[in-house]
C-alpha cells in the first residue's frame, strides 16, 4: 500500500545533506578543522547562523565574520576539496532511499534535488551512489538568488521538472528547508536526522509528515 503522503504527487524533491544522504555530521567536522587552521574555535551558534544558506552565502559569512586570509572563492574550493573524500567513502544514503527512488520511478513520479551545497559535490554524490539516472533536475544554491528558507530553489526545481508546486512533495531535514518547501506551496515531509535532533518537535510541527527513514513508503 502506498503511503498517504504519496497520493496526488507528480514530483518528489529532495534536499541532499541530511535528507538524501547522511552527511550533516561531516560539515561540522569540516568547520572545526577549517577554522582550527587559523586558531579559531567553532562558535556554539555557528550552525544555527548558517542553516539554510547556500554554499556561497556560507563562504561569504565566514569571510565576513572570521579573520580568514582566503578569498570567498578560495574558501569554497577548499571546502570542496575537504568534503570530496568524505562524500566518496564515509557518507551513506539514508536508509531505504534506493527502494524509494525505484518506487518513484516505477510510479512515474519525477525526481529532483534542491541543495544548498555546491554543484561539484552534489554531482559527486550522485555519481558515487549511481543516482544520476533517477533525477531529471538538480539545482544548487548558486542557481537561485536567495537561499532557504526562501522558496526560490524549490520553485526552480519544480519548474525544471515541469510540475506545479502543489503537486510536489519535499523531503527536508532542517527547519529552514522545511520552511522553504512550505513557502513554495509544496507538501513537506521532515526527515529524522541526528544533527537536528534538538529540533525534532519543531520539525514535526512545521512539516506535513515526518519519517524516521524511507523504509516502507512503497509497499
Amino acid at each position: 500500500m502506498l503511503h498517504e503522503m504519496m497520493h496526488d504527487i507528480d514530483a518528489v524533491i529532495f534536499d541532499m545533506d541530511g535528507s538524501l544522504v547522511d552527511s550533516m555530521w561531516m560539515w561540522r567536522a569540516i568547520d572545526i578543522e577549517y577554522l582550527g587552521r587559523y586558531g579559531i574555535a567553532l562558535p556554539e551558534d555557528l550552525q544555527t547562523k548558517i542553516e539554510g544558506m547556500s554554499f556561497g552565502e556560507t563562504a561569504r559569512y565566514f569571510k565576513e565574520h572570521f579573520p580568514i586570509p582566503e578569498s570567498q572563492e578560495e574558501i569554497m574550493e577548499e571546502w570542496n576539496r575537504m568534503a570530496w573524500d568524505k562524500y566518496m567513502y564515509e557518507v551513506p544514503l539514508k536508509k531505504g532511499i534506493p527502494e524509494f527512488l525505484a518506487g518513484c520511478r516505477d510510479s512515474g513520479i519525477k525526481l529532483g534535488i534542491a541543495t544548498s551545497n555546491s554543484r561539484v559535490l552534489v554531482e559527486n554524490v550522485a555519481g558515487v551512489h549511481n543516482l544520476r539516472d533517477y533525477f531529471s533536475c538538480i539545482m544548487t544554491g548558486t542557481d537561485v538568488e536567495r537561499g532557504k528558507p526562501s522558496p526560490d530553489i524549490y520553485l526552480a526545481v519544480a519548474e525544471g521538472l515541469g510540475v506545479s508546486p502543489e503537486r510536489c512533495l519535499v523531503f527536508e531535514d532542517i527547519t529552514a528547508g522545511i520552511l522553504a518547501g512550505k513557502n513554495a506551496g509544496m507538501r513537506v515531509c521532515a526527515v529524522e536526522d541526528d544533527y537536528s535532533a534538538q529540533f525534532r518537535e519543531l520539525k514535526k510541527e512545521l512539516a506535513d509528515y515526518y519519517i524516521e527513514d524511507y523504509t516502507g513508503l512503497f509497499v
